[in-house]
């Protein structure tokens, strides 16, 4: 058996992190929850976590001395220790200082003197793993939600056939394999004798086989042709009335916006598959942000959301078979077809029967990415873009956020499609910056 003593910063990450640690013993020093407690009037996620947790404790305190221990479901023990005093003088001078963290520290120092069961100290803060370590303290991070980025789901796949099943593949529109594909997997069937004899599909989940991808519109999406094969898989999902969540990764300029903006008109504007286009994002800024802005919520919004009027002005200027410019982007708003709204209001609402693109989602919190999800009614597509490698976000990390941990939990999935994009298409200059910088 282990004893894990909790961080502050674990429960306001997860407020379920007491129930991630089997049947061991978690230990929450009393200063957690005064710390917990100076965050429950905040309005944001962490206000939000800080109120969970504190609910979950006091159903605790309810079955059981939280002193002693409350018994968990999955066999482990939950309990509270108190700071003494005394147990500051297990910590080098340097922190003997009245501080939380050394607080803490000194709680879990002498825990690990009075058992002899392991003690591992979970922290999100660096530095605090830093001075544990120091301290001859086994620290860890919380871990429980991570996805290594260098593992992270692609979405595509390349196999080696023979040059009859590639054939095959062409004369009935689809193929067996005896391969482990996953559902929604972009799939290039390549001829082992010769590389450039190659066919492209999707594995079908209900099917068990590998299908043609759907047929994009000669004159491209609104204007827009796929330029190599990972946006041909985006357009195939992206189209697919029947994946209802689509997730598009990769680095700045790969199309991930702009395809899933073009896709969203042709589905709503164009057929009425959906009643409207909800395009929004979550809003930080790069860099220091330059406080309070002036005018009414549109106004204070025009700087967050200029990406997306750009993706938007770029699609409007083109031009239909007839030579004429398609409908403006104030036009497309006016008849109720498109909006674009940030995501600080979304909590609570249905939203059914729209195509709604979340753009910049690396810089949401697992926990943010299922309140959206949640959030689709009947009807409604949820596409999910960014580019892990670059969060604004100061809470999370490439492999801690809410688009990889969403990429990694909807594998699979009959209704959910994924592809990372590697090739930018934006300029050259774009390109090389991506890749150099």
């Amino acid at each position: 058996m282990k004893n894990y003593v909790l961080d502050t910063n674990v429960l306001l990450h997860d407020p379920q992190a007491i129930f991630k640690f089997e049947d061991n013993t978690v230990v929450l020093p009393l200063t957690v929850v005064e710390e917990i407690d100076r965050f429950k009037k905040e309005q944001s996620e962490t206000g939000r976590n800080a109120r969970q947790i504190s609910r979950l404790i006091d159903g605790f305190r309810q079955q059981a001395s939280l002193v002693e221990g409350v018994r968990l479901e999955a066999g482990g023990l939950f309990r509270v220790a108190i700071y003494r005093e005394e147990a500051m003088k297990l910590l080098p001078p340097e922190l003997q200082v009245d501080r939380g963290d050394n607080r803490i520290l000194a709680v879990a120092k002498e825990l690990e003197a009075d058992t002899e069961h392991p003690v591992i100290f979970i922290t999100k803060d660096i530095n605090l793993r830093i001075k544990a370590d120091t301290i001859g303290l086994n620290a860890e991070d919380y871990e429980s939600d991570k996805i290594a980025i260098a593992d992270l789901y692609t979405g595509s796949v390349e196999l080696l056939v023979s040059r009859e099943q590639v054939d095959l593949f062409y004369e009935q529109g689809h193929l067996d394999l005896e391969e482990e594909l996953t559902g929604n997997q972009g799939i290039t069937l390549v001829d082992e004798g010769n590389p450039s004899h190659s066919a492209i599909g999707r594995f079908c989940n209900a099917r068990q086989q590998v299908v043609p991808l759907l047929r994009v519109p000669k004159e491209g999406v609104w204007g827009i042709h796929a330029r190599n094969r990972e946006q041909q898989f985006a357009f195939d999902l992206l189209l697919n009335d029947d994946i209802q969540v689509v997730s598009l990764v990769g680095k700045a300029g790969t199309g991930k916006t702009l395809l899933a903006i073009a896709a969203g008109l042709l589905k709503t504007a164009d057929e009425g598959v959906y009643s409207r286009l909800l395009v929004s994002r979550p809003v930080f800024p790069m860099g220091r942000d330059l406080g309070f802005l002036p005018g009414d919520v549109e106004e204070k919004l025009a700087p967050w959301m200029q990406p997306i009027f750009d993706n938007v002005e770029l699609l409007l200027s083109s031009v239909d078979e007839g030579g004429k410019r398609k409908r403006g982007y104030r036009e497309l708003i006016d008849l109720g077809l498109m909006e674009i709204e940030p995501l600080t209001y979304i909590r609570g609402r249905s939203i059914p029967r729209q195509y709604l693109i979340v753009d910049e989602s690396q810089n949401l919190t697992p926990h943010e990415i299922k309140t959206i999800v949640t959030r689709a009614g009947e009807g409604t597509k949820i596409i999910l873009t960014g580019d892990p490698y670059q969060i604004d976000n100061p809470y999370i990390d490439s492999s801690s956020n809410g688009l990889s941990y969403a990429v990694d939990r909807l594998k699979g999935q009959e209704i959910a499609g994924h592809v990372t994009l590697t090739k930018g298409e934006r300029s050259p200059l774009a390109e090389l910056a991506a890749n150099l910088l």
